[in-house]
């Protein structure tokens, strides 16, 4: 039987990858140059994180007179850049860390911890960096009521009902955390907005967070309902160029500013799936955008306006829509607007080709929105590690402005000129005790930070710091993680959608297969208009012969796209209707390859079982049980993915499956009888 101080010594993953050093009482030489809530916050930090140094460690801003002679670079660092190295202050070698600004000095501090962590010598220590991206921001779909949109770790970390008066101390631990990874900005409320968050008592409990916030560098945002100056202004109108609604959100601005003197500003969802938006009015975003933007320009607020939309009567394909609807409007929108877009045109399916918005609109700062919440990818209980997802848009050549033209250069400001730049990622966090549902969803908020930090990133070598900071030095247990790790993502396109194959999931709760799901109202919200599955094919035509949605990418993108023999295999039957014996590079039908990638899917879980039974001595049994028991309902999952999916196809197609290749566990009807009712995360 275990004992309670055992169980007070029980790892929950509360930790994250910043457990306290093993010796709190390591006499640590640490010291600043003077004073200020963030500088002791990071000295704090190293005091908490840090088991060891070689040398004593001095905190410093660059404009400290004692620092002129070392020369620093800053001009290279801006706002939020930092250095960390030896050097000689007042005679006394140090490790200095050193930033243009206190929350510089941080994110140093964060740095030094990270790099010890990882077993990088101190002795020898030389680190410079900036941040490539300048608004990194966390979207928290989170509701008043406390519930979660696509939440999978519980309710909702902000408790409304206690705010102001109540500041939990888990949100300081919450700031900690972004902080370590350079997150600078926190969406407070769901993209779906309720009015009630732009009202005054709502306005105090955001304010009572952003106090929380402001010493490690985070501001905070909100999502902002467009129709609010009807809801609570009682206008008659939320149009966007009647003045009495620009004074209106004016006043808004002021009363929000006033209380939070360094708020970040508005994310809006507007005309999409019933959200109220400038269209309603005959107007264009960049109209909506605009008004908006006016209102929060003098205090130095942005807009990040979401290119989310779909029309609601059936466009010709969806994958088009925002597109049709953006680009027209490059140039227009006003210079603290960034337009938001999801890394690709439908909706953050486990593989989706880049969205040809990036690179598209030359005048237009664009900001990537990621879902760090897996809300196609199993939620919280399936491994799937998303750094090798994020990356693989980063680095999409777009050929925008040539050969080179990637994602990555686009969102941060440098493809096309542009000082505002940002990233958002729809936080997976909750209240639950590990915070995101299990311990390796954590290491999805932590790749999104690293990577809106420097998009440049390896996802293997953030797998491995993030491995090595959450388990411990030992580098067998890292190995084993990483590998799990960066199978991972592949493991559940291959089960869920293989070879660009997408949209499959049940509908609603968007829990489990449901590829046959054609009676919903909308011809988009089915299934069956994404893989247009029948006797002769399977696949969804987007060359000139059906949607044409390639002639959105630049021209050297769309020649290849135009050709299944010259598109990715793994986006194949995104842009191609092809027949069931389509012969494939290896030689092998199409109807053979797609088996063979749902046989795949689950053999790779089951890959991850061995391996992580091979870490059982090496972890603590909180954690290695917790994720055995949550393996083992992936493996369960996979194959139900696998076996429902393959029924339906052979449904269509007549075709037996290839020798060695096991028949699904029940009919097709049993599949298309389970019904989730209370699945969690859904929109209610």
């Amino acid at each position: 039987m275990m004992t309670l101080s055992e169980a007070a010594r029980a790892n929950d993953g509360y930790e994250l990858w910043l457990p306290p050093a093993n010796d709190p009482a390591a006499n640590l030489d640490i010291a600043t140059l003077g004073t200020g809530a963030t500088l002791d916050i990071a000295a704090g930090e190293l005091h908490r994180d840090l088991a060891t140094a070689p040398l004593p460690i001095l905190l410093a801003t660059n404009l400290r007179p004692e620092l002129a002679a070392l020369k620093l670079p800053g001009a290279a660092l801006g706002r939020e850049g930092y250095v960390v190295r030896r050097a000689t202050v007042a005679g006394r070698a140090v490790i200095l860390v050193s930033g243009n600004t206190e929350t510089g000095v941080l994110y140093g501090a964060f740095a030094l911890i990270r790099a010890a962590r990882t077993g990088a010598d101190l002795t020898t220590i030389a680190l410079q960096s900036a941040p490539k991206v300048a608004v990194r921001v966390l979207d928290h779909w989170d509701n008043l009521d406390g519930s979660v949109e696509r939440g999978y770790a519980g309710a909702s970390l902000w408790n409304w009902w206690e705010l102001p008066d109540y500041k939990d101390p888990r949100y300081t631990d919450y700031a900690r955390a972004d902080a370590s990874l350079g997150i600078n900005g926190v969406v407070l409320n769901n993209v779906n907005a309720k009015p009630d968050s732009l009202t005054p008592r709502y306005i105090a409990k955001a304010a009572a967070l952003a106090d929380v916030f402001r010493p490690w560098g985070i501001k905070v945002y909100l999502s902002a309902r467009f129709s609010a100056p009807i809801e609570l202004g009682g206008l008659k109108t939320a149009d966007p160029l009647d003045p009495a609604v620009a004074a209106w959100w004016k006043a808004k601005a002021d009363e929000i500013y006033r209380a939070i003197p360094d708020f970040g500003g508005f994310l809006v969802k507007a005309n999409s799936e019933g959200q109220p938006g400038p269209r309603d009015y005959h107007r264009s975003h960049a109209e909506g955008a605009n008004m908006l933007a006016a209102a929060l320009k003098p205090h130095g607020g942005i807009v990040m306006w979401r290119a989310f939309v779909y029309a609601e009567s059936d466009p010709d394909d969806r994958a088009k829509q925002a597109y049709t609807e953006f680009h027209p409007l490059d140039g227009k929108f006003a210079d603290n607007v960034l337009v938001q877009v999801k890394n690709g045109a439908i909706d953050f399916q486990p593989r989706e080709p880049f969205h040809p918005l990036f690179g598209a609109m030359p005048r237009t700062p664009i900001m990537l929105e990621l879902q760090i919440t897996k809300e196609y990818l199993g939620f919280a209980t399936h491994l799937a590690y998303l750094g090798p997802l994020f990356s693989e848009v980063l680095e999409a050549d777009t050929y925008a402005r040539g050969k080179g033209s990637t994602v990555a250069k686009v969102i941060d400001g440098t493809l096309d000129h542009h000082a505002l730049s940002g990233m958002a990622g729809v936080a997976n966090i909750g209240r639950d005790r590990d915070w995101s549902g299990s311990t390796f969803n954590q290491a999805n908020w932590y790749a999104f930070g690293r990577l809106a930090w420097d998009p440049d990133l390896s996802p293997e070598a953030i797998a491995r710091e993030w491995a090595q900071q959450t388990f411990g030095p030992d580098p067998r247990l890292a190995d084993i993680a990483v590998k799990m790790m960066m199978q991972s993502r592949e493991a559940v396109v291959d089960y869920t959608g293989p070879l660009g194959l997408a949209h499959l999931m049940g509908t609603g709760h968007h829990y489990g297969p449901g590829p046959w799901i054609k009676d919903l109202a909308r011809p988009e919200w089915n299934p069956v208009y994404y893989h247009r599955a029948d006797a002769s094919g399977i696949g969804f035509d987007r060359t000139r012969t059906g949607s044409n949605a390639i002639a959105q990418y630049s021209p050297e993108v769309a020649r290849r796209l135009a050709d299944p023999r010259t598109t990715p295999e793994s986006e194949l039957l995104w842009f191609h209707h092809l027949p069931w014996d389509w012969k494939m590079n290896s030689g092998e039908t199409l109807w053979h390859a797609l088996v063979a990638h749902y046989d795949q899917g689950v053999a790779s879980v089951a890959a991850m079982q061995a391996e992580w039974d091979e870490a059982r001595p090496l972890v603590d049994p909180e954690r290695w049980q917790k994720t055995a028991t949550f393996l083992a309902i992936q493996h369960r999952e996979a194959q139900w993915w696998r076996d429902a999916s393959l029924a339906y196809w052979m449904s269509l197609n007549h075709l037996p499956l290839p020798a060695g290749s096991a028949a699904p566990a029940h009919s097709l009807d049993w599949y298309e009888a389970q019904q989730f009712p209370w699945a969690p995360g859904q929109a209610r």
